[in-house]
């Protein structure tokens, strides 16, 4: 690939990603209201059905990351990314006009589906950099992702003022024009001779395991970052309710603290990233952000006033390079043809903690803001939080570092 091809597949990677954030950032503040809307319920039973609409998408995206990225694998990055971004977009319009609660299911099932292609453009950033650079690029997509929420819930916020539906068919838009850009910008970064045959054995969560067991540390990382994702999970899950509950925030305020805490990732992953990994290396790094999260997640379970929430979100933003770092330890250890599938496998790692993430945050969160609650707790699900990062922290702590060379597969 010439540096001008190599140089169009990152920006369209990239800007792929941060369209796809504004997308999911826009609909995050009006999600509550929409609920309430649809299923005329209160706000406790909407944090509840939130939490099985946060459930139905990981489902999906468990079952369809290890297939993505298999595909990906096989027939190359393009196909499987384009598709995706058509898919988002109808998923999208299906959304805004929902007339029934089960149709936001629907459409988070879609969702999940065509999401699973964050695997597939995460291998393609791997088809085309070093793997010394991979920590650094990997922060680049963590400062795409972060960009986009400072865009798409403070246009949310302001959206939503309109109505709960106007977001998504913003977001519908976005998709579309993201698709169009792809087709005509986007070339292929993965060879015809670095690809292998498809094996629908390998294309599942369980092959996906089996095949990547013979590639040495990936598996403890990928505990690791499952552990690691069940307590992050906590502001997509229930970041909405929990401002309401804790701060009666309006849906405005909160697409303003999103977009803060978008603002500071940026930061964080574009001037910090690379020169916190070259000083102290990727397993340091990724301590480093965590052992900040975890005490980020004690600051809002005990926080008690929205100023508090704005100054803990200073530190917060500085959690973003763990998930780069450890994504370039694991695939630092993955030969060139199983980038693909290593990436999908470790979206299917994220998607069952997104699966279980919400059936433990937020029915924590309905329960302790309930009547029937003996004490009045909005921060339980940051309580739950707080040990899962523990977990991780201690788990990395003691696997201590070791780097093992690429493996054949």
């Amino acid at each position: 690939m010439t540096e001008t091809s190599r140089s169009s597949a990152v920006r369209f990677v990239l800007v792929t990603i941060f369209l796809d954030s504004i997308g999911f950032g826009i609909v995050m503040p009006v999600i509550p209201r929409l609920v309430m809307e649809l299923g005329h319920v209160s706000l406790a039973k909407a944090t509840g059905i939130g939490g099985w609409l946060a459930a139905i998408y990981a489902l999906l995206q468990f079952l369809c990351g290890p297939l993505m990225g298999n595909l990906g694998d096989r027939y190359g990055r393009r196909p499987v990314l384009l598709a995706a971004m058509a898919g988002l977009g109808i998923d999208y319009l299906l959304m805004a006009v929902a007339p029934r609660l089960g149709w936001l299911f629907l459409g988070r099932a879609l969702a999940g589906i065509f999401g699973a292609s964050f695997g597939p453009a995460q291998a393609a950033l791997a088809d085309i950099s070093r793997p010394e650079e991979r920590a650094r690029v990997f922060g680049f997509v963590g400062a795409a992702f972060g960009t986009g929420f400072i865009v798409g819930p403070a246009i949310g916020g302001l959206l939503g003022e309109l109505g709960p539906r106007a977001p998504f068919y913003a977001a519908a838009a976005l998709s579309a024009l993201n698709f169009v850009y792809g087709s005509f910008l986007f070339p292929e970064t993965l060879p015809a001779e670095r690809r292998r045959p498809f094996d629908l054995r390998r294309a599942n969560p369980l092959g996906a395991l089996i095949s990547l067991r013979s590639i040495q540390g990936v598996l403890p990382l990928a505990a690791v970052n499952f552990f690691w994702m069940i307590a992050h999970m906590v502001y997509p899950a229930t970041w909405a309710y929990f401002a309401i509950a804790r701060y009666g925030w309006s849906s405005g305020m909160i697409g303003a603290s999103l977009a803060f805490v978008g603002i500071t990732m940026v930061l964080v992953q574009t001037l910090l990233m690379g020169r916190i990994v070259s000083a102290i290396g990727e397993w340091r790094a990724a301590l480093l952000g965590m052992g900040i999260g975890v005490v980020s997640f004690v600051g809002y379970m005990l926080s008690t006033q929205g100023w508090m929430a704005f100054a803990i979100m200073a530190v917060t933003c500085c959690e973003a390079i763990a998930g780069p770092a450890l994504s370039a330890m694991m695939s630092t250890r993955a030969p060139n043809d199983a980038q693909g599938e290593l990436q999908g496998f470790n979206q299917s790692v994220g998607a069952i903690a997104s699966i279980l993430a919400p059936m433990l945050l937020n029915p924590a969160l309905a329960y302790f803001t309930s009547k029937a609650a003996p004490v009045y707790f909005p921060g339980a699900a940051f309580a739950i939080a707080a040990v899962a990062g523990l977990v991780a922290l201690l788990m990395l702590l003691r696997l201590g570092y070791r780097r093992e060379a690429p493996t054949a597969h």
